[in-house]
């Protein structure tokens, strides 16, 4: 039974590791914004 709680120990360390690893990813990690154009060619809008 010991060697039992150690692996869900280790298992729960290791999650806790992960999950704490992607939280600080979401939280502090901001996507950089900068400004888009496209040029869309006038043939494109005429109906046919």
């Amino acid at each position: 039974m010991p060697t039992l709680f150690r692996f869900l120990t280790v298992l729960a360390v290791i999650g806790g590791v992960v999950y704490g690893t992607i939280f600080a990813l979401a939280n502090f990690v901001g996507p950089q914004t900068r400004e888009m154009s496209v040029t869309i060619p006038p043939d494109r809008f005429q109906k046919r």
